[in-house]
């Protein structure tokens, strides 16, 4: 069960919120927002060796998270991007980005952001973009605090910021999509305890679980290199794409396409299944170049 607490923050409008005219100390609404922040600061700093979350009643954090707004400029003076607003009000790249539900670093184009008084992660209960979906499956719901802001429910991890995954998944531009249109993530990149084995593992790509039979895409436009069967990837796929880039889809439960077919980008290949080395239905996914595997999450599309 998720702690509910009110923290008067559930207004439905970005407009009910004290709004900040600029980012500087000729703006009184602004002063406040940095006394709030300053307060905030002093509060929850952790001590050595022990996280915020863990000494502080979620109570504690809902009465001191406060919301304002600022419409963002786009000028000849002025071009607000999330790392110099993120700067200006002390707070995290990944509070702000969270909190107003921006999918990847781009242009803000003057638009009206909500700027919280504490640093942390806002996940959305309702995840609607893979950035979404990636925060959430790396967090457990039961350290959040679930709150509401501007008529969004979310669970607000306090204190937490980006993993290096989702940082390099926030910033990249990307040249591949999404294997899946709906999934979850349940392992990333990088050395893992294997559900199989039990052993530390290097895992070289990203597991994505989605019913038995879901349809799995090519993540980019290419050549199928190879279709086959092996004793840890089960029924795979191999797609060969420009610049030396391989794309490779594991634990398939059924293959559509034929070596040496060439297929679009977001071109049906096979459905997802459990063969090989396997717990449960799912996509192991990786992307390698030169033969070297990198990590999916800084290569695809948001």
């Amino acid at each position: 069960m998720f702690l509910s607490v009110t923290a008067a923050l559930g207004a439905q409008s970005p407009a009910a919120y004290p709004e900040i005219k600029r980012l500087g100390q000729s703006d009184i609404v602004f002063r406040q927002y940095e006394d709030e922040v300053r307060a905030g600061r002093r509060v929850f700093a952790p001590a050595a060796g022990i996280r915020p979350t863990q000494r502080l009643a979620p109570s504690i954090w809902a009465e001191r998270l406060a919301v304002y707004s600022y419409r963002t400029r786009d000028d000849d003076a002025i071009d607000d991007t999330i790392q110099s607003v993120a700067s200006r009000c002390v707070v995290t790249q990944a509070s702000i980005a969270t909190l107003n539900r921006i999918p990847h670093n781009a242009g803000l184009d003057g638009r009206v952001l909500l700027l919280p008084t504490v640093s942390g992660v806002f996940v959305p209960v309702s995840p609607r973009s893979d950035m979404e979906r990636l925060l959430l499956s790396a967090r457990d719901p039961a350290a959040g605090v679930e709150i509401t802001v501007s008529g969004t429910a979310y669970l607000f991890f306090p204190g937490d910021d980006f993993s290096p995954t989702e940082r390099a998944f926030f910033f990249a531009e990307g040249r591949f999509q999404f294997p899946l249109r709906n999934y979850t993530v349940t392992s990333r990149f990088g050395s893992r305890v294997s559900p199989v084995t039990g052993t530390v593992r290097f895992h070289g790509g990203l597991d994505l679980a989605a019913p038995m039979g879901t349809e799995v895409y090519a993540s980019n436009t290419g050549k199928v290199l190879e279709c086959g069967e092996n004793p840890v990837y089960g029924s795979f796929v191999i797609i060969q794409h420009d610049d030396n880039w391989t794309s490779l889809y594991g634990h398939l439960s059924a293959v559509t396409v034929r070596p040496g077919e060439r297929l679009d980008a977001g071109g049906l290949l096979g459905r997802v299944g459990s063969t090989g080395q396997s717990t449960g239905p799912h996509l192991h996914f990786e992307l390698r170049q030169n033969g070297r595997a990198a990590d999916p999450a800084a290569l695809l599309k948001r």
